[in-house]
């Protein structure tokens, strides 16, 4: 889970994100085995939350999360609700990093972030990563331990793990609706009618919500982190996670994953493209076998998961707009805006095809 190297040079230029001086002096004092002068190195991927590495002197490694910078909307990036699902999920068979500590001083780094421990492993966001990391038969195991994994996350004790009150038990995909269409009204750089439209017809024809399990809100592979046999050693990524309907997951997993002989998404992460990971359809029906869950309904999901894409996309975009990403190549903003448009497009065919 952690190791060592030999002893970096601390960091003395500016880190986006982090205030160098006050977060070494925090996690000198909190977090078990940090050991200062510190070393902090951004992890590249992601849109949302800040992560990364930190490394001490000793060349022990832990990894920090904290908001993005620039005008957020809050409710997606508490750190605190987000330490406290990952703390309650270390006891149970869902793999998750080992918690280091939460500031809540908004004093110590302008805002709240939290410190785990590094866990050695692949993240996978791209064909020529999953080619070199994985041969073919660990791209066989790492489909498998993703559907499986997720199925751990389906069935956690929500009293054992302490997570009865994270959300509501009740009315997720209308809750989901209503929060995901608020936040596309908030942010959205242009009127897109097929949100519009989508969102209305998800809402008329809901399926019934069994038993409310925890639902991650953004699970798929390069969210986890697998090991060099495929095997799942960490799920990273929980600012979205709520309880409510576990086919959720399934449906957006079934949007952001490309098979070797599946037609491409909206989703253009390539990762899952190579030889020996499964199809879609492969994907759903393992889930299927080992949780017993009924998804006939599941293209319901997957245009939910099309619908909800687009509104989350469109909130990155709207950023990258914005300068808080850094400033960008329009013709990489141009195709930012196309694959929201694309989602929406493919949300509307999906429903369309359900009749």
């Amino acid at each position: 889970m952690t190791d060592a190297a030999a002893p970096p040079e601390p960091s003395h230029s500016p880190v986006p994100g982090v205030d160098v001086e006050r977060v070494s002096a925090w996690m000198a004092s909190n977090v078990d085995g940090a050991v200062a002068p510190f070393v902090f190195h951004p992890i590249t991927g992601g849109h949302s939350n800040l992560t990364m590495t930190v490394t001490g002197s000793d060349g022990r490694r832990f990894v920090l999360r904290r908001p993005p910078l620039g005008h957020v909307l809050a409710s997606a990036h508490d750190m605190e609700r987000e330490h406290r699902i990952v703390s309650g999920l270390r006891d149970t068979d869902v793999p998750v990093p080992p918690i280091g500590g939460l500031c809540t001083d908004e004093s110590v780094n302008g805002s709240p972030f939290y410190v785990m421990g590094f866990v050695d492993g692949h993240v996978l966001r791209d064909a020529e990563a999953s080619a070199a990391a994985l041969d073919e038969e660990a791209r066989d195991n790492a489909s498998r331990s993703l559907v499986d994994t997720m199925a751990k996350i389906h069935s956690v004790d929500l009293e054992a793990a302490g997570l009865v009150q994270l959300g509501r038990h009740e009315g997720y995909i209308a809750r989901q609706l209503k929060r995901w269409y608020s936040q596309w009204n908030q942010g959205k750089t242009r009127d897109l009618m097929a949100v519009d439209r989508v969102h209305d017809r998800l809402a008329e024809r809901i399926p019934e919500q069994g038993p409310a399990t925890i639902v991650h809100g953004d699970y798929r592979l390069d969210n986890c982190m697998v090991d060099d046999r495929g095997d799942v050693v960490a799920v990273l990524d929980w600012e979205i996670c709520t309880l409510g309907d576990p086919l959720a997951d399934l449906g957006l997993l079934q949007v952001y994953w490309t098979g070797p002989n599946d037609d491409h998404s909206a989703w253009t992460g390539s990762a899952t493209t190579p030889p020996g990971f499964w199809d879609r359809a492969q994907l759903a029906q393992r889930y299927g076998e080992i949780t017993g869950r009924d998804l006939s309904q599941l293209d319901f999901y997957v245009a939910f998961a099309y619908w909800k894409l687009a509104c989350i996309l469109e909130g990155v975009y709207s950023r990258y707009l914005g300068g808080a990403l850094g400033e960008q190549d329009p013709e990489f903003l141009h195709a930012f805006k196309m694959q929201v448009d694309g989602a929406a497009a493919s949300a509307e065919t999906r429903l369309e095809a359900l009749g």
